[in-house]
């Protein structure tokens, strides 16, 4: 980390919290240290916004309650906690995605890449660029519009029926549906792919590229109006 937030002292902070005798200090010491990944933070959203040109969206600073509760979910050490700040950027399609985490890996000169679209996290699939900017880790989220869709699915049946839905626990119907959903948007995303390496001229590719755009814009519609009756209720 640095001298004001040695690697060993974050930790102990970490079990301190995890062990819930979670003392004032304690808690004036994790909002001084999620406050200082803002500057990290700032310098990454300006370089994607003036070099890249993307468009996205962000938080500067997880709150603490927010990392607490992430501790004691997790088998993970303060220090590893990558997503104390981040941003997302959302693609219209996976060609894209792949065109935007390989112009991000290129921006900076430290960061991991974390993919998790062929091996999804309880469904949940994106792929996640961390660059490290002065010692602190700052998670950019890319995700397709069916990856994102998939999440904001996920997210409502979390509101309404349980907060654990989105660790894969739960009851076994929205499990099943948010199971079913990932997979069929792999596949779609898959075809997108193919398509891409493809000679699209050939008169038969030709007559399901549209179909399939098609398809895509009618599971993405279904998703956004399921999430606004939920809503409703």
């Amino acid at each position: 980390m640095d001298s004001q937030f040695p690697k060993s002292q974050v930790d102990r902070l970490g079990q301190r919290l995890k062990g819930g005798d979670i003392t004032e200090n304690d808690i004036r010491i994790l909002d001084e240290y999620r406050r200082s990944f803002g500057p990290a933070y700032e310098l990454i959203v300006d370089s994607i916004r003036q070099t890249l040109g993307l468009t996205l969206t962000g938080r500067p600073a997880k709150s603490t309650s927010s990392i607490i509760e992430k501790l004691h979910r997790e088998t993970i050490r303060l220090s590893q906690i990558q997503d104390i700040a981040g941003c997302r950027i959302i693609t219209s399609d996976i060609n894209i995605q792949n065109k935007v985490i390989t112009d991000l890996v290129g921006l900076f000169p430290e960061v991991r890449v974390i993919d998790r679209r062929n091996i999804p996290s309880h469904g949940y699939r994106a792929v996640h660029v961390v660059p490290i900017i002065n010692g602190r880790p700052i998670e950019i989220q890319v995700r397709t519009f069916l990856q994102h869709k998939w999440a904001e699915l996920s997210e409502k049946l979390a509101d309404i029926i349980d907060p654990a839905i989105k660790y894969g626990v739960g009851p076994e119907i929205p499990i099943t549906l948010l199971d079913n959903m990932t997979n069929l948007f792999s596949k779609m995303e898959k075809l997108e792919l193919v398509f891409e390496s493809k000679d699209i001229n050939d008169p038969k590719l030709s007559a399901v590229n549209p179909e399939l755009t098609s398809i895509k814009a009618d599971l993405i519609k279904l998703v956004d109006e399921f999430i606004t009756k939920t809503r409703e209720k």
